[in-house]
């Protein structure tokens, strides 16, 4: 017997949707105080076995940050905040607590170029106003007015109160700092920029004698999405062919923290499975100086709060609700419980019923949605954890970029979301099919079934085949 769902007035309806499509907090500014600190905003986050040849007994983490970047987004360009604290943390006990953090801090060295101007008497040595005054190259940072750097630490234990820190080094120097490489000005500040950005991947001592890959850098977008239709009411056809529409962040960038990890140094007591997500923080307190220098514009202090979290697709985006969406990038996963009624009653299925006559499914609590982003598909991927978290059975083999499924799970192929997330997953398709119902019975879910697309594809030979599998970043000018 179906549940009774309560039906509110259509005008009633009507009027929350256009209020809520109003101020949207679109994919990629999925909370409204991101929006106003664009540097700590988490875009997306990606853990999946390592597909490259050769390297199955790995796993790669990707967080993305600063999104929506235009490869022209010269004179300044896209660092980081070198006052915010950027976590990949992993469970691997199933307890929704972090047992390891890998905490990246960033800083930028400024190195005041200057020129000579003015006639003979007359000359005034003036600094520059450009990120680089020459074409750059890993060997040529002469001609490089700023330069970014970052170091990243291994904290062990919870990240409020670690048992354990351990600063990750350069397998080959030793060294502590690592540098990331300029942005994509363009091909006459970098004429061959991909090997510019491949000598920036490094290979790291991991404690306890093991070797991770490195990669922190602009990267070409990898997210796929028909964004701007979709926000606007869903305003397109999501039971059209799945490659009806352009991809709305195929002219964009962001920043890539990639790191490749043994499965052997990630396994914990729930092994083979993990769970993992991406967070930022910033300082507590910050104060505004009168007269700002270029590396103090601010006064902070040592204590940070969490603004940003991500770890499945889409949660934030189209299933936490407006009002909570800052709460929900300043809590942790243990805490999840304060937002379960955003799963076992989602909006997003009632909104679809209104716009296009499908049926909502009439399942309540939906279980299969908390299975899917709570607690892990039994037999796969669950890890005892009641929480959200992107879930890795590291024992399922992965596939070459030829064979993935875009759908991952729902084609069948286990490799893909949602365990784990790989770039060539298409999310957007696959969490339109489960939040309709495509994994109930038709029963409760009459219209589950139906092909729900955004009408962007995607596909893993659309990426590179290894590490750091993203693609480089668009040019700021391409000849």
């Amino acid at each position: 017997m179906k549940n009774r769902r309560v039906r509110l007035p259509r005008p009633f309806l009507l009027c929350s949707l256009i209020c809520l499509g109003a101020a949207p907090p679109s994919s990629h500014r999925e909370g409204p105080f991101v929006t106003e600190n664009p540097k700590v905003d988490a875009t997306d986050f990606y853990m999946f076995t390592s597909y490259e040849a050769g390297r199955e007994d790995f796993v790669t983490l990707v967080a993305n940050y600063l999104p929506l970047q235009d490869p022209y987004g010269g004179p300044n360009y896209f660092t980081l905040d070198p006052e915010a604290a950027y976590d990949i943390h992993v469970d691997n006990d199933g307890d929704s607590v972090e047992d390891l953090t890998f905490r990246f801090r960033f800083e930028s060295r400024f190195r005041n170029l200057s020129l000579v101007v003015g006639d003979e008497g007359e000359t005034k040595t003036v600094g520059v106003p450009l990120r680089n005054i020459g074409p750059v190259g890993a060997d040529s940072l002469g001609a490089l007015n700023e330069g970014e750097f970052f170091s990243l630490t291994l904290l062990e234990g919870r990240v409020q109160s670690p048992t354990k820190e351990t600063p990750i080094q350069n397998r080959a120097t030793g060294a502590v700092k690592f540098a990331k490489p300029l942005d994509n000005i363009g091909a006459k500040s970098i004429p061959d920029y991909e090997s510019y950005a491949d000598s920036f991947i490094y290979e790291i001592a991991l404690p306890g004698g093991e070797t991770g890959r490195l990669f922190v850098g602009q990267r070409a977008d990898p997210f796929v999405v028909n964004l701007g239709e979709t926000f606007d009411l869903v305003n397109l056809d999501p039971l059209g062919p799945v490659d009806a529409k352009e991809n709305s962040l195929a002219d964009k960038n962001v920043t890539s923290l990639v790191l490749e990890l043994p499965k052997s140094f990630l396994a914990g007591s729930t092994a083979p499975v993990v769970g993992a997500w991406t967070s930022a923080s910033l300082p507590r307190l910050t104060q505004l100086l009168e007269n700002p220098t270029f590396g103090q514009p601010t006064r902070t202090s040592p204590e940070l709060q969490q603004v940003s979290r991500l770890g499945m697709p889409l949660v934030n985006e189209v299933v936490i609700g407006l009002g909570d969406k800052n709460r929900f990038n300043a809590s942790r996963p243990s805490g999840d419980t304060q937002f379960l009624n955003y799963v076992t009653h989602p909006t997003l299925p009632e909104l679809l019923e209104i716009l296009f006559g499908v049926t909502a499914p009439n399942l309540f609590p939906r279980a299969d949605l908390v299975q899917v982003f709570l607690t892990g598909v039994p037999g796969l991927n669950d890890n005892g954890a009641t929480s959200e978290m992107l879930r890795l059975n590291m024992d399922v083999p992965a596939r070459p970029a030829a064979e993935q499924e875009t759908l991952g799970v729902l084609a069948a192929d286990n490799a893909g979301f949602p365990n784990g997330r790989r770039p060539g997953d298409d999310v957007v398709d696959a969490a339109l099919r489960v939040v309709m119902g495509v994994l109930l019975d038709e029963t409760a879910a009459p219209s589950g079934q139906l092909p729900y697309t955004d009408g962007a594809a995607l596909h893993a030979t659309d990426y590179l085949s290894a590490f750091p599998y993203l693609n480089s970043p668009l040019a700021g000018s391409p000849q």
